[in-house]
């Protein structure tokens, strides 16, 4: 490949990056903000109809024609080896790709803008202000659900997390229908020994078992796991029984652990502890007033994703704090009205965007590769054909002479 040929294949390179840069900008500028955005929302899909898509298929198509006009005019006089042929068409392969992808550049601009208005960092902290104040945003129905909330949710303070044991006494024993169940909760502990005193299970070792309420041999009943860490053996077993309906320090809110949205590169479970302890301090260390800010801040977050909201932050306080303090009363009405669906749309649509962005959308992929390789072939088999005649005729002409 000769310099000139270089020099123009870099300065067509160097052109569409130009064009690039424009629609990257142009993307900048055309997001409508994170207020508008909904489980419609996406980069870009190619429309075929509007300004982007329109301007694209007139620039590609002109910048083709003219790089074509001047590839087979100025550059195609000499025969190159099979190497320098091979790294021509790989040259023409980027450009036909790079021609064709101003939509692309289009997307991350729009990326750029959704990333300025709203950092990463920020939708973090979004999100894990969701989770902190999660078990206190749902529909007042929602409370009764055993699903949503029971004991084996609390995950603090000690001894929590717990675990139940339900126990079925029937009435009549061959009457399977007049039965009654009394659930305990045990405390979850930990043990660690090592696994060649394991072994023994009346050892020394274990023979503070009675530390814990019960004797060393029903040790073995209370195993829930166990599981070998080098020459150690770590065995989790209940421990304390737990009477978590008579506890003062705990209110219904605490029995959810659900994240709103987890975040990212961080253990779930974590989360949920983290989330867990800050919960029970605002409700049970913290001045009433600091849940009272966590409230504004949540309206606050409810204006800046265009939620419509009925939430009074004070008013959601007093509820609060009045159920904490009744925790045997119903949870009939608690005042957190707000657009709950619109606000799982935008968080999910959010965190599509920020880790799924899909710049290609999936139901054009395999036309755009298609669109994508024709265009190299045509260009290439062109330039090979076009090369190959007039090398030709040069011989010819020579050899005339």
């Amino acid at each position: 490949m000769d310099k000139q040929l270089k020099k123009f294949l870099i300065k067509s390179v160097i052109v569409l990056s130009v064009i690039h840069l424009g629609y990257f900008i142009y993307g900048c500028f055309k997001f409508e903000g994170i207020r508008k955005i909904d489980r419609y929302t996406e980069f870009y899909r190619f429309k075929f109809y509007d300004d982007v898509s329109i301007s694209h298929f007139f620039i590609t198509g002109l910048f083709l024609f003219c790089f074509l006009v001047l590839l087979l005019r100025n550059h195609s006089k000499k025969k190159y080896s099979v190497t320098n042929t091979v790294k021509i068409g790989a040259s023409l392969l980027l450009i036909s790709f790079l021609s064709l992808t101003f939509f692309i550049s289009y997307s991350f601009g729009l990326n750029a803008a959704m990333r300025h208005e709203l950092p990463e960092k920020d939708f973090n902290k979004d999100k894990t202000l969701l989770n902190v104040l999660n078990p206190f945003l749902y529909n007042y129905t929602s409370y009764s659900s055993e699903k949503l909330f029971n004991p084996e949710n609390i995950l603090y303070p000690k001894p929590y997390p717990v675990i139940a044991e339900k126990d079925t006494t029937y009435y009549d024993p061959n009457d399977k229908e007049n039965y009654s169940v009394e659930t305990s909760y045990y405390s979850i502990d930990t043990l660690k020994v090592l696994s060649s005193d394991y072994k023994n299970i009346s050892s020394k070792i274990l023979s503070g078992m009675d530390y814990f309420g019960f004797e060393p041999k029903d040790f073995t009943k209370r195993i829930i796991s166990k599981k070998a860490i080098g020459d150690s053996t770590e065995v989790i077993f209940k421990g304390y029984e737990v009477d978590p309906e008579y506890d003062e320090d705990i209110c219904i809110f605490l029995e959810n652990k659900i994240l709103y949205s987890p975040i990212h590169n961080v253990s779930q479970p974590i989360q949920q502890y983290q989330n867990a302890v800050t919960r029970y301090k605002l409700l049970y260390k913290y001045d009433q007033d600091s849940l009272l800010h966590s409230f504004q801040n949540f309206a606050a977050l409810l204006k800046k994703y265009n939620i419509e909201s009925q939430i009074v932050p004070k008013d959601l306080n007093r509820d609060v704090f009045y159920f904490r303090d009744h925790n045997r009363e119903p949870l009939n009405e608690i005042r957190n009205t707000f657009d709950r669906a619109r606000l799982r749309e935008t968080v999910n649509t959010l965190e599509r965007l920020f880790y799924k962005p899909n710049y290609l959308h999936p139901l054009i992929q395999v036309i755009f590769m298609v669109v994508v390789l024709g265009v190299w072939i045509g260009l290439f088999l062109m330039y090979l054909i076009w090369n190959y005649i007039r090398t030709k005729n040069n011989r010819l002409s020579t050899g005339n002479k």
